[in-house]
């Protein structure tokens, strides 16, 4: 999704404010933030489909001044606009930049010393963190694990809104093995439904997504007969289908294109295209952001990780059907150190908003997201504050 730097939001409040939080601990009240949530105007992302207040909160901290740059996750992109515009009013004196440029893009441009931070929908390889360490110095980079969010799995087909797949069923439509709608497998799991006979276009990510890497990863982990390739950021080329750049790149084709089956990051996708249910245990489980976070409290820390390090590893093999299991979570990563104290403190700033509840409510509200638990966002603030100066 090349594209410019996003505009600066330049409206000014007193103080800035994080808030240690009730956040939403189960989530049943997502919901309610995004109903009862302030609407902003979109900040320049083609990914977003509607923004979030949620700026300000209880406690003033220190203002700061200066440019923070950022690269990576498309999926993450209305979510970072509504931080930008929280962060921003309470900072005047600051520019947010983002470019929605993908994942492996934002690791790219972070590992190059380009960038102060990067939004990535997938963890940084071993190798990764070890090349961070030219520019972060000997402790090298932190994963913080700042917006989760269900991924969708997404078709048009006319007078069609919502069916059944199991994840065999959807990964033998990507490997071209189903290639009509009216299939006898999609009609096993969906009495009743109309289902024409028209040809299935799977459309699928042309560069390197974090997207595509946890929805590899679910299909490979729960549909393992089927899935015979590894998880990975870059779609194997050998499969059928369009491909398309970018979350917004993907939506828009699937808009596009009767017939089409793709997936996505929710936040972008239209109340105009179908949603599937997916199997998990014995029940057909709708896409939420409470079902994203059931899922994320069911799964572990990576291991071989620093301890500040947050990365996790989720569970795709999910029976509890009140998660919805294939969900990513999308991390900031940072630098455990920086070149000077005012980029330290401005990192940490800008941070520190992101995981506080006033952050997180603005994106469940921009992005459908799920905020954080107040565990997690507990251990992501010990990872901000541990940021330092190189020595």
């Amino acid at each position: 999704m090349g594209r410019a730097f996003a505009r600066r939001t330049s409206i000014t409040l007193e103080g800035v404010n994080f808030v240690k939080a009730n956040r939403f601990g189960r989530l049943s009240a997502v919901a309610l933030v995004a109903a009862g949530a302030l609407a902003l105007s979109a900040c320049g992302s083609d990914n977003a489909t509607n923004t979030g207040a949620g700026a300000t909160s209880s406690a003033s901290g220190p203002k700061v001044t200066g440019t923070l740059t950022g690269t990576g996750s498309s999926a993450q992109a209305s979510a970072v606009d509504a931080w930008k515009q929280g962060f921003t009013q309470a900072n005047p004196g600051v520019t947010v930049q983002y470019s929605p440029d993908g994942s492996g893009a934002g690791r790219k441009t972070f590992i190059s010393g380009a960038s102060q931070f990067a939004g990535s929908d997938a963890a940084m390889s071993t190798e990764e963190l070890t090349s961070a360490k030219a520019v972060c110095g000997a402790d090298g980079a932190l994963d913080l694990p700042v917006y989760i969010s269900p991924i969708a799995v997404t078709f048009n087909v006319s007078g069609v809104k919502e069916l059944n797949l199991t994840a065999d069923t959807i990964a033998k439509i990507f490997r071209g093995q189903i290639t009509k709608w009216n299939d006898p497998a999609i009609a096993a799991d969906n009495s009743g439904v109309s289902l024409p006979d028209l040809k299935i276009t799977p459309v699928h990510r042309s560069d390197d997504s974090g997207t595509t890497q946890n929805f590899t990863d679910y299909l490979a982990k729960a549909a393992p007969s089927v899935w015979t390739d590894k998880s990975s950021q870059t779609w194997p080329a050998s499969l059928p289908g369009e491909n398309a750049k970018g979350t917004s790149g993907v939506v828009k084709t699937v808009t596009d294109t009767q017939g089409a089956f793709a997936y996505a990051d929710d936040s972008a996708v239209s109340g105009s295209l179908g949603k599937a249910k997916i199997k998990v245990g014995d029940k057909f489980v709708a896409l939420s952001a409470e079902g994203a976070a059931k899922a994320v409290e069911l799964s572990k820390p990576a291991d071989g990780r620093a301890a500040n390090d947050l990365a996790l590893s989720l569970n795709r093999t999910l029976t509890d059907s009140s998660a919805y299991p294939i969900v990513l979570v999308s991390y900031h990563i940072v630098c455990t150190a920086y070149k000077d104290q005012a980029t330290v403190d401005l990192v940490k700033a800008w941070e520190n908003y992101v995981a506080s509840d006033a952050g997180q409510k603005a994106a469940a509200a921009a992005a459908k997201s799920a905020p954080i638990s107040s565990a997690l966002a507990a251990k992501v603030k010990t990872a901000v504050d541990s940021i330092k100066v190189k020595s």
